[in-house]
C-alpha cells in the first residue's frame, strides 16, 4: 500500500471529510482492521485567507508548494490538495514534485466522460466558476459547462466562506443551493459538479433528483486507487 499526502486545512471541515473517506474506501476495498497510510499536512486557513484578501495569489501558491514538497519529503506517494480552488495552482506545485499530484478537477472530469454526461453544472467558490483551470479538464473530456448567474455565483460565494467554512448548515442557504440546482438542471445539466469540498457538507445525493458529483468522494476514490 501507498502512502497518501493530504494538504489540508483549506479548511479542517474539509479535511476532516476526506480523513473519513480516504479510510473507509480503503477498508471497503481491503476489509478487516484495514486503513489508509496518510500523512496530512494541515495548513492554517488564517494564513490563507489573509493572502488571499491581498490577492497575493503567489504566496498562496508557495505555501502550498511549501506543504506539498514536506509530505513528500515525509514518505507521501502521491499528493492530495484537498481543496477544489487551489487547484488553480495545481500546475505550478506538480513541476516542483517528483511523485504525482492527483488533480481534483481531471479526476471529476474523468467520472463525468465515464457517466457519459455531455453538460455538466458546476458550483463553487468565484474562481472555480469564473476561471478556466477546471473547466479545460471538462473540455477535455468533450463536456460542455454551465454555472449559476452572476448573483447566484455570489451567493454560493458568501455561503462558502461566511457558513461552510465554519462548518455552520443552514436550512435556507440549501434550500437556495437547492434552487440554484433544479435552474441548471432546467438549462439542460444532466448532472451537478460539488465543485467545492464544502458544498458536500450542505447538499446531499438524497435531496437531489439530478446525479450530484461530490468531487471530495472522487478525489478520495483516485487517492485509494492509487494507493492499491
Amino acid at each position: 500500500m501507498k502512502t497518501i499526502g493530504l494538504v489540508g486545512g483549506i479548511n479542517w471541515a474539509s479535511s476532516m471529510e476526506y480523513y473519513r473517506l480516504i479510510n473507509l474506501f480503503m477498508n471497503e476495498k481491503k476489509g478487516g482492521l484495514h486503513a489508509a497510510r496518510v500523512i496530512i499536512y494541515s495548513l492554517n486557513f488564517g494564513e490563507i485567507d489573509a493572502m488571499r484578501q491581498k490577492k497575493d495569489q503567489l504566496s498562496i501558491m508557495l505555501t502550498l508548494k511549501h506543504a506539498a514538497l514536506k509530505l513528500e519529503a515525509s514518505g507521501a506517494d502521491c499528493i492530495l490538495i484537498a481543496s477544489n480552488t487551489m487547484h488553480q495552482f495545481a500546475e505550478d506545485i506538480q513541476q516542483a514534485l517528483r511523485v504525482p499530484l492527483l488533480h481534483i478537477g481531471e479526476a471529476t472530469a474523468t467520472q463525468a466522460s465515464q457517466s457519459a454526461y455531455k453538460k455538466v453544472g458546476l458550483l463553487g467558490t468565484k474562481s472555480i466558476m469564473e476561471l478556466p483551470f477546471y473547466k479545460e479538464k471538462l473540455t477535455e473530456q468533450a463536456i460542455e459547462t454551465l454555472v449559476p448567474e452572476e448573483d447566484d455565483q455570489n451567493f454560493i460565494q458568501q455561503c462558502i466562506s461566511s457558513e461552510l467554512v465554519f462548518n455552520q448548515i443552514n436550512s435556507e442557504s440549501k434550500n437556495r443551493f437547492l434552487q440554484i440546482i433544479r435552474q441548471l438542471q432546467e438549462k439542460g445539466a444532466e448532472a451537478i459538479i460539488l465543485g467545492c469540498t464544502e458544498i458536500p457538507l450542505l447538499v446531499q445525493q438524497e435531496d437531489c433528483d439530478i446525479p450530484l458529483l461530490n468531487t471530495i468522494e472522487i478525489h478520495a476514490r483516485t487517492a485509494v486507487e492509487f494507493a492499491l
